[in-house]
């Protein structure tokens, strides 16, 4: 009726009437380069685990040959720190959400690098370790779920691989600084390469004073106006911050109406219970969040990149490189190729998805363990030097951590710090971070022990073996999250191996109300068209 009483008054009924603009798929919205910015400083705090792991592979070399020890303390000094920084992680689970708790932890990193720098004996070097693995505990609490809660949910994976971009950066970093400091003399250069490690941590604790407090964080402290302020800058637009704002109120027992600038929070939402509702009483969802979250980080580890990322020169040597600086510029090329691939892993996530990218990053995993352990067995029982099966050793190395990189590696730490529901997170994502620690620590103090065992050939077809039971477990029980709200997570889990009909269910329903929305706007734009 309106487009025939507009030809008869003589106005045109073209297309150009309908407002067609609002049948359009929303617009994605641009990168929040504020919650960018958060996001980089506080992941900077991940380079210290990263440098730690990456210098040590090298350092040991130098090491051994200046205070003596044995394959046993040879493993154990190298993989003690992860069980160190459990320390750390537990004590940081109930302040993970302040920003000053990294600079406490940058603080203690860097008491600890020098002390590993200045060690004169096995003994001052494990007090070092010690020391440097509380900070290391602290940081990588802090990082993942700091990132998480300041992300808005267009770019929370993005933004929340940041922390193992980090680590990865931090490894390469390792590297390059064994190589730099091989040339020095024995007694000088492991020192270097331990003790210059204090220097990232200064940097990062400067920096993080530049960061606002995680917006929740504010909340459960009462403090409304600042963590509205918060969110409006680190939010996709007003509503998503307002949205965002009423979620976290709620999750903080907080009334609706109430929305003055300092509110009193009630004190049973502090953390009491927490660990009850977790362990002892959980509900079907809670249980499935906890099952993803701590089987992730457990295969991430176990599947063996601690080993390969510790140990490439060992690997390298075992393969048929015989020399110390041509296995520090292989060990490089192992950093260098980890650092590009979690850089195209970052802007895949929010685009591809977490569980593509997750079953395609594992099971390339097994066909390079795979490969790798045939290589290494070969070389091992030939009697003369096989330049194709030493070249199949050093490819499937770089192909392990690039699939690695891309896919296992970030997203165990997105995926473990975006399912929790807010009242959980902090205690839900130290439990993770605990598993990933202990895997890590018993996978990289064994490996030694191991490979006399069974073959270092022998060692990487069980990781493979092990990495094919992550991909299984991956495919039946971790539904796909992205695009997720945080608050919308525990609506997604509890079915366990039946998430998918859920996850249909959610998608319709929000296509449902797009549909809706997008009919709204379409009449309210046709009536202001018409009485215009």
């Amino acid at each position: 009726m309106a487009d025939g009483m507009s030809a008869r008054n003589g106005v045109s009924s073209a297309p150009s009437h309908l407002p067609i603009p609002a049948f359009d798929p929303p617009r994605k919205p641009k990168r929040n380069k504020y919650a960018l910015a958060c996001s980089f400083l506080a992941s900077m705090t991940s380079i210290l685990l990263g440098y730690d792991i990456g210098v040590m592979s090298g350092a040991i070399i130098y090491i051994r040959k200046n205070i003596h020890m044995t394959d046993v303390q040879k493993e154990v000094i190298m993989g003690i720190l992860n069980l160190y920084s459990l320390l750390g992680s537990a004590a940081a689970g109930r302040t993970s959400d302040c920003r000053y708790t990294i600079i406490f932890a940058g603080a203690i990193f860097f008491a600890g690098a020098l002390l590993m720098g200045f060690a004169t004996s096995y003994a001052f070097l494990m007090v070092g370790r010690f020391v440097a693995g509380i900070g290391v505990g602290y940081a990588l609490m802090i990082a993942p779920v700091y990132t998480a809660e300041v992300a808005p949910a267009s770019t929370r994976g993005f933004l929340t691989s940041f922390p193992e971009v980090f680590i990865n950066f931090g490894i390469l970093l390792g590297y390059v600084s064994n190589y730099a400091f091989s040339k020095l003399p024995t007694n000088l250069g492991w020192r270097f390469m331990l003790g210059i490690g204090a220097i990232p941590s200064v940097f990062i604790a400067i920096a993080v004073l530049a960061m606002p407090e995680s917006p929740r964080w504010l909340v459960m402290q009462g403090r409304l106006g600042e963590a509205r302020t918060v969110l409006d800058k680190t939010s996709d637009s007003p509503e998503e911050s307002k949205l965002r704002l009423a979620e976290i109120k709620e999750a903080a027992g907080i009334p609706e109406h109430c929305n003055d600038d300092i509110v009193a929070v009630p004190k049973q939402h502090h953390g009491e219970g927490v660990w009850r509702e977790l362990l002892l009483r959980p509900t079907p969802a809670v249980r499935h969040i906890l099952m993803c979250a701590v089987g992730i980080h457990f295969f991430q580890q176990a599947s063996g990149i601690d080993s390969v990322v510790l140990y490439s020169p060992e690997i390298f040597k075992r393969a048929g490189i015989t020399k110390d600086t041509e296995q520090l510029l292989a060990t490089m090329a192992v950093g260098f190729t980890k650092t590009v691939f979690i850089l195209v892993a970052t802007f895949l996530l929010d685009k591809i998805g977490r569980r593509p990218l997750l079953l395609s990053s594992v099971g390339g995993m097994v066909a390079s363990l795979v490969g790798l352990g045939l290589g290494l067995t070969i070389v091992e029982n030939s009697d003369h030097k096989m330049v194709w099966a030493i070249a199949l050793c050093i490819s499937t190395v770089l192909s392990f951590v690039a699939f690695f990189s891309i896919g296992m590696g970030p997203i165990t730490w997105v995926y473990s710090s975006e399912i929790f529901p807010l009242r959980l997170r902090a205690q839900g994502c130290s439990m993770g971070v605990a598993m990933n620690r202990v895997t890590s620590g018993v996978i990289s103090m064994t490996f030694i022990s191991l490979y006399n065992a069974i073959s270092i050939g022998g060692v990487f077809f069980l990781y493979a073996g092990i990495a094919a039971v992550a991909w299984v477990f991956f495919y039946t029980f971790l539904p796909e999250t992205q695009g997720k709200t945080l608050e919308e997570m525990e609506t997604l889990f509890g079915t366990f191996y039946k998430w998918r009909s859920t996850l249909r269910a959610l998608n319709e329903k929000k296509r449902e109300g797009d549909r809706q929305v997008q009919m709204r706007n379409a009449t309210s734009s046709s009536k202001e068209q018409n009485q215009s």
